[in-house]
């Protein structure tokens, strides 16, 4: 996978994560109820495990209503957690956010011990636009691309409720591959970093089995979901029978795969498509099962090649005082 986008204020963010967190009485973690375990940070989770957290799954408008609710018992059997599902262009779903903030520190919000909030998530989750909805103004820029909100952020919402809002973070590195298309096909990740025909067809494969009459639905491909056989169609082949029902073609009649593959996503992502959740509790048990696996395969391969003098270890990192962090790009 060739999904990778790790840029220097991304390290920056997470070091004022880390020093605000010592500050703060409640975490709220926003991530997309279309993808909730692949948009949560593990990042964050190491860095709020001892705060009391409330997920937020937005973008529930968008989702699969059914999937939703899995999700919210998932997360709501979780001690010191609590989770609800918004949709931030609800006016009212915002003030929805104080009152579980409130359970979850009930000690804290008066003015003497003010109710201090940190919100957090990965780029284009909706943090942004749900802060506006908040403070009834847009004083937090919000738009529909990865990375808009670089600086921390300080708001009070009402007397006593404090929250500090941070950018948007990603992690370097993500041993669930699932995740990463799955990031990509959101659009949380800026488009130079993964490939649209790679993402699409990906995509494809989940929603094929998942949501069929969902794609015929919507590109009108009735029997084109399988071939002669009766079997699934390839992703391969139906990426290019949607590009023929939306008319994505160039000269000689061939279809435009690209043009196919940014029509598939943007369908997806506006919701085009249908309420789409790519991902169960159980199926993203298993994927993370598989990974770690995997990485401690790899680690181990590492290790074996180093001591082999293949590779050089790589030396320990020295603390920097006034380097300014490189963006960088590794392979997920």
């Amino acid at each position: 996978m060739a999904v990778q986008w790790f840029p220097g204020h991304m390290h920056l963010t997470r070091q004022a994560i880390e020093d605000r967190i010592k500050q703060v009485d409640v975490v709220i973690e926003m991530v997309d109820a279309r993808l909730p375990a692949s948009s949560a940070n593990p990042l964050l989770a190491q860095l709020t495990a001892r705060r009391p957290r409330l997920k937020v799954l937005n973008k529930q408008d968008l989702a699969d209503p059914a999937r939703t609710a899995s999700w919210l018992a998932h997360y709501n059997a979780h001690e010191g957690m609590r989770a609800i599902a918004l949709d931030t262009t609800d006016g009212n779903a915002a003030k929805r956010l104080i009152a579980p903030c409130q359970d979850l520190a009930p000690t804290r919000g008066s003015l003497s011990k003010p109710l201090r909030v940190l919100i957090c998530g990965i780029p284009n989750v909706g943090k942004s636009t749900l802060i506006n909805r908040m403070i009834g103004k847009s004083a937090a820029k919000a738009a529909d691309e990865a990375g808009v909100t670089r600086k921390e952020a300080r708001y009070v919402l009402e007397d006593g409720f404090y929250l500090f809002d941070t950018p948007g973070v990603l992690w370097p590195r993500i041993i669930v591959a699932q995740s990463g298309y799955r990031l990509a096909a959101s659009g949380a990740v800026g488009r130079n970093a993964f490939d649209d025909e790679e993402v699409a067809l990906e995509l494809l494969d989940y929603l094929k089995l998942a949501y069929p009459q969902l794609l015929a639905a919507r590109y009108g491909l009735k029997d084109d979901l399988r071939d002669v056989h009766g079997n699934s169609l390839e992703s391969d082949a139906l990426l290019e029978a949607i590009g023929r029902a939306r008319g994505a073609l160039v000269a000689g009649g061939k279809v435009n795969m690209q043009k196919t593959a940014e029509l598939l996503l943007q369908d997806f992502r506006s919701g085009a498509l249908g309420r789409i959740t790519l991902e169960t509790p159980e199926e993203f048990a298993l994927w993370l099962a598989e990974g770690k696996k995997l990485d401690a395969e790899r680690q181990l391969r590492k290790e074996a090649l180093v001591e082999e003098g293949h590779i050089r270890a790589r030396p320990l990192a020295k603390k920097a005082l006034s380097k300014k962090p490189v963006p960088r790009r590794s392979a997920w």
